[in-house]
């Protein structure tokens, strides 16, 4: 259930934001296949891996994609070795969102901010706090390469 909070004068307000409910074995089994059911889907070929994570009432999803064609060049000015420079690569996480569960259809949608390196929240594309796990995936991946 989403909390709410009180303010100076006593009014209750809604905060989708906070709280949540935990997310089971089941829901987060069935959570897990439906992200990656949809990224299979609708991004075959644009990550190479998927990760899915439950804590409490959160969700997050990151992503791994393949080192760019360029990564001779971008290992160059990192000052690393090439092989070094990919093995990196493919094995640091893209964070696409974090989820809060509080329904199998209602999640809330923070987005992982790099210049911030936090979750900001973040309204679903049709102007909602509340969408579906596959929604949530969109607008992660939307925003990749």
């Amino acid at each position: 259930m989403a909390k709410g909070r009180v303010t100076r004068g006593r009014t209750w307000v809604f905060d989708p934001l906070s709280g949540g409910r935990p997310i089971s074995a089941t829901t987060q089994y069935i959570t897990r296949q439906r992200i990656l059911d949809h990224a299979q889907k609708h991004y075959a070929g644009k990550f190479t891996r998927i990760d899915v994570r439950f804590r409490g009432a959160l969700c997050y999803i990151d992503a791994y994609k393949e080192p760019p064609p360029d990564s001779e060049q971008l290992a160059r000015m990192c000052r690393v070795p090439l092989e070094e420079y990919i093995e990196g690569f493919r094995n640091t996480p893209t964070h696409l969102v974090r989820l809060r569960h509080f329904d199998l259809e209602r999640w809330n949608l923070a987005f992982y901010t790099y210049s911030n390196e936090r979750y900001e929240p973040c309204i679903y594309p049709h102007g909602s706090w509340f969408g579906t796990v596959e929604q949530a995936f969109d607008v992660g991946a939307g925003y990749l390469d």
